[in-house]
């Protein structure tokens, strides 16, 4: 969480510590926005290397290690990848489910006006790639791959806009942020209706029972993050028994988390004063710290569950479930042979030709409609270059490529998404480098609030 200049000079600095020398510039670095996508994009070259290489084999066979638990006669087994996929993805997918609670109830999404222009040119952006993905693998055995260009890695974009500085507007990063969280929505969506097939549904009745719990547990005051993360795992084990994919407890979950604190501004601050003067005229030990334990919980309870939460597992996500996704699933043979095949070409051209066509058509059509307008300091060739840069599927398409296709064409599909990737990050910043000012003199053109997650 940034904290302004003020509030560095009001608080007094905390006693130095030699481990700070190595902990503050990696702290720093963690806190840059386009760090997680520096380090999800070294994690894809470093599985490409090494699926191009000798060691191909046994790169492939270390992601097949068979790893589970047994009790009794109850047994839970699976791939390491299949462990990343389903388990560790989870966790990507419950921090999802925390931006989008926010964005709805604090963000962009909370005004209907100011939210219209993304969530259509989201839709856009997801109908208009699958469209095209259609008409040219109909009836074909990449068929069922249809969710596949629907996705925007926001990681990458962020990182895009990031090294482009204050030339990109205010409007046009907080459109592409907006436009990238409704679009994992529509992800989550395909991934639950177009993905699930043969369903439990005792399994599912327990996964809901063990939601409604964890809204008991709220109802009722309790706020042990311990608690909650128990009943989260029996929440996740019961959905991945039931057929639903596992990821979709993660969102659940992420939705139903709070996102105000039980105390507010006015209690915390008159509990820290109050506080202060305890201090100042202690008699006994005994109340110097109930009082210390009084200012951390008004401490910890001022924030919301949401914002806590978020904020430890942003780090976790950005710099270590993702580039571990990435070295499982994006480790593949890469060949002439391999970018000429139709299922490659289908997911290029949904990315690199229907990701543009459908944002900008789709807001083009908004803005005609008089239902939206076009941000501050925003005109249509930096909206062109945005919807270039959501051409950037990565981890989200690679996901959904690993539930819609069969191996037979699953690999191809990999590498039309990793080849339209790249070539929408050159030249969506291209186009943005072109479009917009050299300088940014506009007062919009502040860099504005960093995402939490950069997925």
């Amino acid at each position: 969480m940034a904290h302004t200049d003020l509030d560095k000079q009001d608080l007094p600095p905390l006693p130095a510590e030699p481990i700070r020398r190595v902990l503050d510039p990696l702290a720093h670095f963690l806190h840059i926005e386009a760090a997680g996508g520096i380090v999800l994009l070294l994690a894809t070259a470093a599985a490409l290397g090494l699926a191009n290489s000798p060691l191909a084999e046994d790169f492939g066979k270390l992601w097949k290690t068979s790893i589970g638990l047994t009790i009794g006669g109850f047994e839970l087994m699976g791939s390491l990848k299949h462990w990343i996929n389903d388990g560790l993805m989870t966790v990507f997918f419950f921090v999802i489910g925390l931006e989008v609670k926010r964005e709805i109830v604090l963000g962009e999404l909370a005004d209907v006006r100011r939210a219209t222009l993304p969530i259509v040119a989201a839709l856009g952006g997801m109908l208009v790639p699958a469209g095209v993905y259609l008409a040219l693998q109909s009836g074909q055995p990449g068929e069922a791959g249809w969710g596949i260009p629907m996705a925007t890695d926001i990681a990458f974009v962020v990182g895009c806009m990031a090294l482009l500085g204050p030339r990109i507007p205010r409007g046009l990063r907080i459109m592409l942020l907006s436009l990238a969280i409704v679009d994992d929505i529509g992800a989550i969506l395909v991934i639950a209706i177009g993905y699930t097939e043969n369903i439990d549904l005792t399994s599912l009745a327990l996964g809901f029972t063990g939601i409604a719990l964890c809204m008991l547990l709220r109802f009722t005051g309790v706020r042990s993050i311990g608690v909650y993360s128990l009943v989260g795992v029996l929440v996740w084990l019961a959905f991945h028994e039931s057929g639903v994919h596992a990821t979709i407890a993660g969102v659940i979950l992420g939705l139903i988390t709070p996102t105000k604190g039980w105390i507010d501004e006015g209690l915390l601050r008159r509990t820290v004063s109050a506080a202060d003067d305890a201090l100042e005229h202690r008699t006994l030990e005994t109340s110097r710290y109930g009082t210390l334990r009084t200012i951390e919980t008004v401490s910890r309870e001022s924030l919301s569950p949401l914002e806590r939460i978020e904020t430890r597992l942003h780090p976790w996500v950005g710099f270590a479930i993702m580039p571990l996704f990435a070295l499982a699933n994006a480790g593949v043979p890469v060949s002439l042979d391999a970018i000429g095949e139709p299922v490659s070409l289908a997911v290029m051209a949904g990315l690199l030709i229907g990701k543009p066509v459908g944002i900008v058509g789709f807001s083009w059509l908004a803005t005609r409609l008089g239902v939206a307008s076009l941000p501050k300091g925003v005109g249509w060739g930096a909206v062109l270059g945005g919807g270039l840069l959501a051409g950037i599927g990565f981890t989200m398409a690679l996901f959904i490529a690993g539930l819609a296709l069969s191996p037979e064409v699953l690999d191809t599909a990999k590498v039309g998404v990793l080849i339209a990737s790249g070539i929408a990050a050159v030249v969506g910043m291209a186009v943005l480098m072109k479009a917009l000012p050299k300088v940014g003199v506009d007062d919009d053109r502040s860099p504005g609030r960093a995402p939490r997650r950069e997925t």
